[in-house]
């Protein structure tokens, strides 16, 4: 009898069709999980106040750092596991997923030992405003110690992506939903833990998820692809050495990104705790949207990574177009929306009339962004699903530092423009990677670079 797998055949079909049914369930998937966030900033908003709103927003960035670092490896085995498939190479996924799900465990301890051990100073780099740095430090402690499920989750999730799975991402993720908005309310709302409630809420929810998930695959691991053995959790050298080369540009590139959104918040910060606070609510709004669409890049990228292994270039390249084409149509309705909806968006988070007025100036020069990523959606689960990590670090580098930063700061302060100059800067960084990779992948020069798949 033939034993039914989790993978999806991405190499024959129609293109616009597949990729929206496979978008659909991860856009559904990164809405949960930003609502999964965002109660938690509607909760300490009610609850706590603005200095609350300030130290989730702050520690959250901490975290988020750690976690694109873990998902970056986790990233580099999604390709390889794409390519393999396309490839025909299928008895290798036992091997890499092992590998990849031992890597990721290390990688989760040793960042929540750094976080635990480096806590103080990280509070102090960050200029965290008084009235907001017990809180923030609670926040941080707390997670850090759930680390190992967030980034396990995430592992699991792309481990399935690159599979052709969208699905069961979807359902891991509301599982954790659940549990956080129960436990938020419970923790904050009910018992008054404050900040460290909406903190235990959201790892309980995390662990309860990850552990969900693995008790779940392990049920129907002949369709999974991976046996849960002992010996199968051995570390490949070979397969290890591919998850470096591959995840560490991509863990330096996701690295980079959330860095320069710290000092963009380093200096928003010495403003006050109002900018602060209405900083990271304008923040966790744009996430939403920007996340939603992510889920184009997430199913464009296993797509495009299984056609490159199995030599289809130009079915390859009509998936990119086809994703432009969605994340325009996407962006549109999006950015109408927010000129809206944007002030009554940020009330949702915030009583304080003082948020509600600088919520404007926010709106004002965030909607700058919305094409950049609209671009990057298509053009950048490409570079990404060829694997070629290296340029995708170095167009990180000239977003997350280059510009975010520079432009942060050349508009804020050497302008003058404050804090409408901050926002601007970090909105226009990143056109330095939707641009340049847009010229790469419309060049062809990627067509004779050697494959993934040659290698595994």
């Amino acid at each position: 009898m033939k034993t039914r797998s989790i993978s999806k055949d991405f190499t024959k079909g129609n293109i616009s069709l597949q990729l929206l049914l496979f978008t659909l369930p991860f856009m559904a998937s990164n809405a949960l999980q930003v609502i999964y966030s965002t109660v938690d900033m509607v909760v300490v908003g009610k609850f706590v106040g603005t200095a609350g709103l300030s130290a989730v927003s702050l520690s959250s960035l901490v975290l988020n750092f750690a976690t694109m670092v873990c998902l970056g490896f986790s990233n580099a085995g999604q390709v390889m596991i794409s390519q393999a498939i396309g490839s025909g190479k299928r008895k290798s996924l036992n091997s890499i997923i092992g590998t990849l799900f031992s890597m990721i465990l290390i990688f989760s301890l040793v960042l929540s030992a750094v976080f635990l051990l480096g806590r103080a100073w990280i509070m102090n780099v960050m200029n965290v405003p008084k009235e907001s740095y017990d809180m923030a430090a609670d926040y941080l402690v707390i997670c850090a110690c759930g680390m190992v499920f967030t980034a396990g989750y995430n592992m699991v999730s792309a481990v399935l992506r690159g599979m052709g799975d969208s699905k069961r991402p979807f359902l891991f993720i509301g599982i954790a939903s659940v549990v956080n908005l129960v436990l938020d309310i419970i923790f904050t709302g009910i018992m008054g833990f404050g900040v460290a409630g909406v903190a235990w809420a959201t790892i309980t929810g995390q662990a309860v998820s990850f552990i969900f998930s693995l008790y779940y695959l392990f049920k129907n691991r002949s369709a999974f692809g991976f046996d849960f053995e002992k010996k199968s959790f051995v570390i490949n050298k070979k397969y290890a050495g591919m998850v470096i080369n591959l995840g560490t540009p991509m863990a330096i590139q996701s690295g980079f990104i959330n860095l320069s959104m710290l000092f963009v918040n380093s200096i928003i910060n010495s403003v006050g705790v109002v900018a602060s606070a209405t900083f990271g609510v304008g923040v966790r709004i744009d996430d939403i949207v920007n996340k939603i669409s992510q889920g184009i890049q997430y199913a464009a990228m296993p797509m495009i990574s299984q056609n490159i292994g199995a030599g289809k270039k130009q079915r390859a390249k009509s998936i990119v177009y086809t994703a432009w084409v969605f994340s325009a149509v996407f962006t549109v309705i999006c950015m109408i929306m927010y000129l809206f909806f944007g002030k009554q968006l940020f009330m949702l988070f915030s009583d304080d009339e003082r948020v509600f007025e600088l919520s404007g100036t926010f709106i004002s020069a965030i909607l700058w962004m919305f094409p950049a990523f609209s671009v990057m959606r298509g053009s950048g689960a490409f570079i990404q699903g060829i694997g070629h990590a290296k340029l995708s670090m170095a167009l990180a580098i000239l977003d997350g530092v280059a510009l975010r930063i520079g432009l942060s700061w050349m508009f804020g302060i050497a302008f003058g423009w404050g804090f409408y100059g901050f926002v601007l800067g970090y909105a226009l960084a990143p056109y330095g990677y939707a641009i340049p990779s847009m010229v790469y992948f419309l060049s062809g020069k990627w067509e004779k670079r050697k494959t993934l798949a040659e290698d595994i």
